[in-house]
């Protein structure tokens, strides 16, 4: 018993060490976290305005904790309306949001399948062919991926 005495001591007081480090740590990765550029693409596909609220919630929080993130919402599917004049609920948000960096970006396979024209589309809009395709191109250059909704 006595010679695991020593033995204990030394591994309490590495343990101890060690629980002392990890904030250290904590934070150290936070800070660089916080300087790494963020670049995060959003994926809306529901005709929920609820989740479009939530979603103008989630981008503002986003930019509140990393404010120069580059941010990209892409509307395909049902979740054009996002981004349609006569179905958007948030235009003066998703308005505030371009004003701070945020891009959104309207399916136009999306638009052909629905009828409707690119004039339809809020003025804050930017297009791409193919809205999953441009998501999964976004992803394999390294982009972090969230998919709004409920």
């Amino acid at each position: 018993m006595k010679h695991t005495t020593p033995f204990l001591a030394a591994a309490a007081a590495v343990l101890i060490a060690a629980a002392f480090a990890l904030p250290q740590s904590n934070r150290e990765t936070e800070k660089a976290s916080d300087k790494k550029a963020h670049r995060i693409v959003f994926q809306i596909t529901t005709p929920d305005t609820v989740a479009y609220r939530a979603l103008t919630r989630q981008l503002n929080n986003v930019l509140a904790h990393w404010p120069e993130a580059q941010i990209e919402v892409v509307a395909h599917n049902k979740g054009i309306g996002l981004l349609e004049k006569k179905k958007s609920n948030v235009p003066a948000e998703l308005a505030a949001l371009k004003s701070k960096g945020v891009q959104f970006v309207a399916c136009e396979q999306t638009l052909k399948q629905l009828k409707l024209e690119k004039t339809d589309i809020l003025p804050e809009s930017s297009f791409v062919e193919r809205g999953i395709i441009h998501i999964v191109e976004r992803q394999e250059q390294g982009w972090s991926y969230i998919k709004a909704g409920f």
